[in-house]
């Protein structure tokens, strides 16, 4: 059944919703602190300072700070409260790195949840990360999980959206949204789950209805098989079909297959970010892709591994085209490692004809890492004057402590849109935590 009558209190559940979570949680968290037995505060923060060139030629200086802070409260029956926030802010140095502003700032997250010390229960409000099926979704509102008896289990969630706004500005997305898994499991054996939500649009027309079904399945010690189907009930159109199986008969072979189905119209029916609206913008909604693909690794040895893989993509209208190849690698944990690879991307168009080699190494030498990785595609014909393409990327990072790290990342490559291209990344990362005891307790 859709829905497309024009409410007009609407409008208001939503952005209820859109506050409420994050009001909870702070009031929840202030009126609960002198009872906390025992409370863990820690965070990170990560400063990035990237430098670039735009394709058409700005130059792009970017600093991120990236932060995050979690607060802990654990009783004694083995229950816990939190409050979790993490957000990022960004600076521009150079030229514009947005198209129509050099500052921006965003909360990522910001809920408190209750972990039950029994069945697996769990209850978020705010602003959080949803994935339960079709649901991936990030959203202002309520979550919940529990665990039942006979091996079932069921999850909700209801809330507003969290979109990146498109590029179009007539291009409308989803206002409010709701939806849940139920699974059944059998421990170490397999896990069947279905699911399915439903979003409405800000005059409260069904926006996105979709249906999934995804498995896991352990029949023996060495199988697992993993896969997941999508439905667009909003198109009567199945959006994905992905399954893969791995095999591992011996500790040194490991063997793998995988396909996946997808329909763009279905798949790419409702579009509520940039990057999407942009991709859309320039591909055919009636074009579907098969892939199908293998892998073999094997160990003759301590330390060293042989594989090889292949993969065919299988288009409706685009040309199709094969990835095949081979690699080797070798290392010794928390030491050193290196490995090179050769592979042949076989297709119908220039850009799908090519030979691609890489090879890489990283050595731990105390707290410094280092790392450095060369990737180069060869060409059949020449695409922009260029016969080939490559890129050089070289990594460095310091560990002056547990709570404090440094690092270093410069890339120089050269392509048929680039003729010299040189991007640099500098990340400073540090980690704190602080504990507080209950009033009445030493600390």
């Amino acid at each position: 059944m859709k829905i497309n009558q024009t409410n007009k209190s609407w409008h208001t559940l939503p952005r209820i919703l859109k506050t409420a979570g994050c009001l909870a949680a702070t009031g929840a968290l202030l009126s609960a602190a002198p009872a906390l037995a025992e409370t863990t505060v820690f965070g990170q923060s990560d400063t990035i300072f990237r430098m670039g060139q735009s394709l058409d030629k700005k130059d792009l200086y970017p600093v991120y700070e990236y932060l995050r802070l979690s607060a802990v409260s654990s009783e004694k029956d083995g229950s816990a409260t939190s409050l979790h926030i993490g957000g990022w802010a960004r600076g521009d140095l150079g030229d514009k790195s947005a198209r129509d502003r050099d500052t921006d700032a965003d909360l990522q997250y910001g809920f408190i949840s209750f972990q039950g010390a029994k069945n697996n229960f769990l209850f978020n409000a705010g602003r959080q990360f949803v994935v339960e099926g079709v649901g991936v979704q990030r959203l202002d509102g309520l979550y919940t999980r529990n665990d039942f008896a006979a091996g079932f289990g069921a999850a909700a969630y209801v809330g507003s959206p969290v979109v990146t706004e498109p590029n179009e500005p007539n291009l409308k997305a989803d206002d409010f949204i709701f939806g849940g898994r139920v699974t059944h499991s059998i421990n170490k054996y397999y896990t069947v789950g279905l699911s399915a939500l439903r979003s409405f649009d800000e005059d409260g027309g069904v926006y996105r209805e979709e249906e999934g079904l995804d498995v896991w399945v352990h029949p023996l010690k060495q199988l697992d098989i993993t896969g997941r189907s999508a439905y667009n009930s909003a198109t009567n159109g199945w959006m994905e079909h992905a399954y893969a199986v791995s095999l591992i008969p011996l500790d040194s072979l490991r063997i793998g297959a995988d396909y996946s189905y997808i329909s763009y119209q279905d798949y790419f029916y409702r579009v509520t970010t940039s990057a999407l609206s942009y991709l859309v913008g320039n591909i055919d909604r009636r074009e579907n892709v098969k892939t199908f693909g293998g892998n073999v690794d094997y160990s003759p040895i301590k330390n060293l591994t042989l594989g090889a893989d292949f993969k065919n993509y299988n288009y409706d209208i685009a040309k199709n085209a094969n990835y095949f190849g081979g690699k080797a690698t070798y290392s010794l944990p928390d030491s050193f490692a290196a490995g090179f690879s050769v592979h042949r991307m076989d297709g119908n168009t220039d850009k799908l004809n090519f030979y691609e080699y890489r090879v890489y190494a990283s050595k731990k030498i105390s707290n410094l890492n280092l790392t450095l990785d060369f990737i180069d595609l060869n060409y059949d014909s020449r695409i922009n004057g260029e016969k080939n393409a490559y890129t050089v990327a070289g990594a460095a990072s310091y560990k002056f402590n547990e709570k404090l790290k440094i690092r270093a990342d410069v890339d120089y490559s050269k392509n048929p849109d680039f003729e010299n291209e040189v991007k640099g990344l500098l990340k400073l990362t540090y980690a704190f935590d602080t504990q507080r005891a209950a009033e009445g307790r030493s600390k």
